[in-house]
């Protein structure tokens, strides 16, 4: 294995804030999946621009954490798989669809990457790349079993090889994305992320999130929305792109890339955006 394409675990460590024990256990798989997406955002910024995404781990270390970037589910869940087999967790990647927010009608297709864990011979799911409504902690693989997390309770159902992922609001149970436990390899995962960084949704709308222990903050194109435990949630509409780069530097912690596609980029947010 080459230096360039070797999971820099101390830098990942100092990205995320992560100071506790490097055993392979439950407890520090739950540590570094809280931590991960509280430090590095959800965001899409590459794609709006019009800038490949690049899969490669030393592209992704450098995006991620020297660059001090997000990215979205190809980009967090690759690193964090890379990062567990540092540490030697056995890892295994997955396609998923994604269900959240789907028009009714329409088939999911194959747009997300999950990861199962085995640890202590019991498999969780582990997924830090899933936007707005990541989980702050992985998930039992375990089917009708509501799971408490730091942030919120999800539960998986399963029927015929096919698991679904689903998040409790206001006490109803909202469907995320579906995977199978079929493995994936590389060859198809760059497939996907071609189409995925290629689609509408992708290039036409500004998507950043941040997952903390207590709150989540999600902006959608020029929408902030802030879900805080135990408060009124707030939104609030920007009507600049000065306003979106000092959110996206301030309460999401990016470094913004030097790119003169980046301000172009923001502005037609902000212009095709109604009020």
């Amino acid at each position: 294995m080459s230096v360039a394409s070797k999971a820099n675990i101390d830098a990942w460590f100092e990205r995320i804030g992560f100071a506790g024990s490097i055993a392979p256990s439950l407890e520090t798989l739950s540590q570094l999946h809280q931590l991960h997406p509280a430090a590095i955002p959800y965001e899409n910024l590459d794609p709006l621009m019009g800038a490949p995404v690049r899969l490669d781990l030393a592209n992704l270390q450098q995006k991620l954490l020297f660059d001090r970037r997000g990215g979205y589910c190809f980009e967090h869940n690759l690193l964090f798989k890379a990062m567990l087999e540092e540490l030697d967790f056995e890892v295994k990647m997955h396609g998923a669809r994604v269900l959240w927010g789907l028009p009714e009608g329409e088939e999911p297709q194959l747009r997300h990457l999950v990861l199962t864990v085995e640890v202590a011979g019991i498999t969780y799911l582990a997924d830090v790349g899933f936007g707005g409504q990541t989980a702050t902690a992985p998930l039992r693989l375990r089917a009708d079993t509501p799971q408490a997390t730091p942030l919120d309770t999800y539960r998986l159902l399963e029927a015929d090889g096919t698991w679904q992922v689903e998040i409790e609001i206001a006490g109803e149970w909202h469907a995320l994305y579906s995977f199978e436990r079929t493995e994936r390899g590389m060859d198809e995962l760059a497939r996907l992320n071609d189409e995925a960084d290629s689609s509408p949704s992708f290039t036409q709308n500004l998507l950043v999130a941040r997952v903390e222990k207590t709150r989540r903050v999600a902006l959608f194109n020029r929408k902030l929305n802030i879900h805080t435990v135990g408060a009124p949630s707030e939104g609030r509409l920007l009507n600049s792109a000065s306003e979106l780069r000092e959110l996206l530097t301030g309460t999401f912690g990016l470094q913004l890339p030097n790119d003169e596609r980046l301000e172009p980029a923001l502005q037609k947010i902000i212009e095709r955006e109604p009020d």
